[in-house]
């Protein structure tokens, strides 16, 4: 059985930092396409931060360039989120997913492409 757990998510100030984890177990995370989503009260669910099967690059769309770095530990079949200089407009649950590949633009990633779900976790970033 696929799990994807997610943590770290909680209220935290406009400027300052989170990091969130999310640990998988039932498939391999080096063997996945990987990604963190966001959903926002009344929006749809858009991608943050997208890693392909092959590696090599990490794709962030404009809106937390910079901010954002998303990570994995193959040791511990696990990947994070670390999300700096948070503003009110981050606030969402976030969450991780694992799928065939990454398809992104400058608006973002599709959520379409990922197989497997977290269940999410709460940022709430206060101004």
């Amino acid at each position: 059985q696929v799990q994807l757990v997610e943590s770290g998510g909680g209220l935290v100030q406009s400027g300052g930092s989170l990091r969130l984890s999310c640990a998988a177990s039932g498939i391999t995370l080096d063997d996945y396409a990987i990604g963190w989503f966001r959903q926002a009260p009344g929006k749809k669910r858009e991608g943050v931060s997208c890693i392909p099967r092959s590696g090599g690059y990490t794709y962030y769309p404009d809106s937390v360039q910079g901010r954002f770095t998303f990570s994995r530990d193959n040791a511990k079949n696990t990947m994070y989120l670390q999300m700096n200089s948070l503003r009110p407009d981050d606030t969402a649950v976030y969450y991780c997913a694992a799928g065939n590949y990454c398809y992104c633009t400058g608006d973002g990633c599709s959520d379409l492409t990922m197989d497997y779900w977290g269940k999410g976790t709460l940022v709430t970033v206060s101004s």
